[in-house]
């Protein structure tokens, strides 16, 4: 069995690392958990103490009601902790509003002039339903701040890679940060079912080192 096929994606930011941290943490409670009332089961199953004068155990009902709000506790801290950070926005020095349409996505560097672009999916690629004809560069080790909104339906900009998924709503804007730690190539798809084509909304993200995304502005002008 290929295991890599029922794992997370490799991370390309530090978000995802994170989320990657706190899901192994999360499952090893929640196996742990499974382990020990499974154990507990069996051993009263093939128990023989039986009595019929055992009504109440006021101890017992507090301790076993006690121990699954630590837990709670314990999993619900670094989860809200997650969920604020994922909010957070540290002074991006680049801004990319992604607008979703039905079918296929458009991008637009606000903080240059003339630089807009739509992004479809190729019909025959190497990758199937993944390639577009127009990827997103971005620059490498750089805070970004990504704004989406959509002119029809809801849509879902996300790359899986980078611990990215944010609704384009119609009449909203939304956002979100990135910051790539990581060269290469990421791929996403729309994750929300927005019609006939959902499936062919592709999304190639390219984090390429500065001098080159430097080198891809100029082209522009």
């Amino acid at each position: 069995m290929d295991w890599m096929k029922i794992s997370l994606f490799d991370s390309a930011s530090p978000m995802m690392e994170q989320l990657i941290l706190f899901h192994d943490y999360s499952m090893m409670i929640i196996v742990t958990i499974l382990s020990l009332v499974s154990f507990f089961m069996i051993k009263m199953i093939k128990a023989l103490y039986f009595s019929n004068k055992i009504l109440e155990n006021q101890m017992i009902e507090f301790i076993w009601t006690l121990i699954p709000t630590i837990v709670l506790s314990i999993i619900a801290i670094p989860s809200l902790h997650l969920l604020y950070l994922m909010d957070e926005l540290n002074l991006p020095i680049l801004t990319i509003k992604i607008l979703g349409h039905q079918w296929y996505w458009s991008y637009e560097y606000n903080d240059f002039s003339s630089i807009e672009f739509d992004s479809y999916m190729l019909p025959s690629s190497t990758f199937r339903l993944l390639e577009v004809d127009n990827s997103t560069p971005v620059p490498l080790n750089c805070q970004m701040r990504l704004v989406t909104s959509s002119n029809d339906v809801l849509h879902s900009w996300t790359i899986p890679s980078m611990g990215i998924k944010m609704d384009a709503t119609p009449g909203r804007l939304n956002q979100i940060s990135m910051f790539p730690n990581r060269s290469g190539k990421f791929f996403g798809q729309c994750s929300e079912i927005c019609g006939a084509n959902h499936s062919f909304m592709p999304i190639v993200v390219d984090v390429i080192p500065m001098q080159f995304f430097i080198s891809w502005i100029k082209t522009f002008n």
